[in-house]
């Protein structure tokens, strides 16, 4: 297993050179902690790495590290130093080209990269290239996907057989209940702040969990997910409480169909705006167009939301081996709103559903 891991992270980085020599970069400096672990293992808070050219690389961490490093980067020279970044330029001499990544560097931080540079080393930004490359996912990275999103799974629908999202409790009792049961299948944390929206609650699509009781008639929204090594998952399902109404029946057929057409359409070659406007040009023709008020989709990996971007103003299309969560929303403000996700694996024909919940309505 360590051969094995030890050949996906070389391969990354021969991916990474191949795409530096385009550019004419010499070494590349990386510093934002995920693209460290993408392209060594390390996932340790403080760390950098520099990858040249000829496939050579050097990793930094300080003393805390020295047992995690040498577990999870057997392959790569370690530098022991605090100052991760600015020792590594240190070490770097020219004439030569050194991209840095743009995105994740301050300017304060780039005053300091550019201070530990010789005079013949030229730093370079550099954006969307390690990106670019994690778009497409290796088969270990979709089975860690699948598993994060199966425990995710199981942790809520535990919660739903318990009977612990009911009326009567709070929010942010049910969040509670959700995430205790992610972390005792195995989830190191969750992947972000729980979302558990009831009532006029729901209408807001990043609300939080809060100390509200939940009501009888109440939509209930639940967005969640787990990390465990690396990996993320991402999924929501909206219930109704004790009763439905005109009203909430509407809105979450009109998602439901929405949310299906979106999956429908998550094919190889399709266009990423097209994919977005499966779902929105469902919820515009019902009149509704204007409570559709956030993108489609996102990729999930080592980040809860990074590329591909399912929108209205999305570019590129989908490719074999990336990820996509779809998740359609209708919020009224004031009365509710639903919203109904699934995270994807983009496959040669139908799109691989991972998080495996049932999604017809239903009344709790």
């Amino acid at each position: 297993m360590t051969f094995f891991a030890d050949t996906r992270f070389s391969n990354r980085r021969r991916a990474l050179a191949a795409e530096m020599a385009g550019r004419r970069i010499d070494s590349m400096l990386v510093t934002h902690l995920t693209h460290v672990r993408y392209l060594s293992g390390f996932s340790g808070s403080n760390g950098a790495l520099v990858l040249s050219k000829d496939l050579s690389a050097r990793i930094a961490t300080d003393g805390r590290y020295t047992t995690q490093i040498a577990e999870e980067v057997p392959d790569i020279d370690c530098l022991n130093a605090r100052n991760v970044a600015v020792e590594l330029l240190k070490e770097i001499t020219g004439p030569c080209r050194v991209g840095f990544e743009a995105a994740h560097v301050t300017m304060v931080q780039f005053d300091a990269l550019n201070g530990a540079c010789g005079d013949d080393v030229t730093l370079v930004p550099v954006t969307g290239l390690i990106e670019e490359i994690r778009l497409t996912k290796d088969q270990l990275e979709l089975e860690r996907l699948t598993g994060v999103a199966e425990l995710a799974s199981t942790a809520l629908q535990q919660v739903l057989d318990a009977g612990e999202l009911a009326v009567g409790r709070t929010e942010r009792q049910v969040a509670a209940d959700l995430e205790y049961r992610m972390r005792m299948l195995g989830a190191e944390r969750v992947s972000f702040d729980t979302i558990v929206a009831s009532g006029p609650n729901s209408a807001k699509p990043h609300h939080g969990a809060g100390d509200r009781v939940i009501e009888p008639g109440d939509l209930v929204t639940v967005d969640f997910g787990a990390h465990d090594r690396g990996f993320n998952s991402d999924c929501t399902r909206t219930y109704i409480m004790g009763h439905t109404t005109e009203f909430t029946e509407e809105i979450y057929s009109l998602v439901h169909r929405a949310q299906a057409a979106g999956v429908e359409a998550a094919t190889p070659g399709t266009p990423l705006r097209e994919v977005d406007a499966a779902c929105r040009d469902i919820i515009a023709e019902a009149g509704y167009g204007e409570y559709f008020v956030h993108s489609t989709g996102h990729g999930i990996g080592l980040d809860v939301h990074e590329p591909p971007m399912a929108s209205a103003t999305g570019s590129g299309e989908l490719r074999e081996g990336m990820t996509l969560t779809i998740e359609p929303g209708v919020y009224i403000p004031g009365r509710g709103g639903v919203r109904i996700e699934d995270t994807l694996i983009i496959t040669a024909g139908a799109p691989k559903v991972i998080t495996r919940l049932p999604k017809d309505l239903r009344v709790i």
